[in-house]
Formats: C-alpha cells, sequence, structure tokens
C-alpha cells in the first residue's frame, strides 16, 4: 500500500471561519472532509460520491495553517486518510483521520 500526499488548500478567509467561533475561529470538521474527499475523487477521477466509514478529529485548524491529505489505498478498495497541519517550527500534527468508500453513482 503506497501513500499519496497532496495539499489539501483551504483558504484563511474561507466563510466557514467567521460564524465558526467569533473571536477564535476554527474550520468546521465538516470542511476538512469535504475538502478531502473532492481531493480524493479528483485524484481517482471518479464522481465525488462517497460513504464515510469513520472519522476522528485529533485537533483544530486556524485561519492560515497549512494542510497536507495523506491517503492510502486499502486492499478492500476503500482508503484511509489523515490530514495533518504544518506548524511554525516546521513540525506537522494530525487534524484529522477516517477511512471511506467510493460508492458507484446510480444511472438514471
Amino acid at each position: 500500500m503506497s501513500e499519496h500526499v497532496m495539499p489539501l488548500p483551504i483558504p484563511a478567509n474561507h466563510p466557514a471561519y467567521a460564524g465558526h467561533f467569533p473571536g477564535q475561529p476554527i474550520l468546521p470538521g465538516v470542511v476538512l472532509l469535504d475538502a478531502a474527499l473532492h481531493a480524493m475523487a479528483a485524484r481517482q477521477g471518479i464522481p465525488e460520491s462517497a460513504q464515510l466509514k469513520s472519522a476522528k478529529f485529533q485537533s483544530p485548524v486556524q485561519p492560515g495553517e497549512s494542510l497536507t491529505l495523506h491517503t492510502t489505498e486499502l486492499p478492500t478498495g476503500g482508503f484511509r486518510f489523515e490530514i495533518r497541519c504544518r506548524d511554525s517550527r516546521g513540525g506537522e500534527r494530525s487534524v484529522a483521520s477516517g477511512a471511506l468508500v467510493f460508492s458507484p453513482v446510480p444511472v438514471a
């Protein structure tokens, strides 16, 4: 199993920061998951329909922090992912992780 790493750009002025939480903004987990899903689907060249199997949020993301998405394809066909944040000292911390399976898109 090989790991793929890609940037996960979320602008410091993303509207979700404004209301979550005033005075001490952090990025809502749903925005992190949405960005990860879009990035993974684009990399795989498949529609953005997925079933989230698990998700864990370990650390808040503040405006302007640099994020990377680390993905590993599982033998069962799903993916394990981890979103990491680079801190000002050059270290990394995990902010979210989980597993998902892309779902077939129904044909109309």
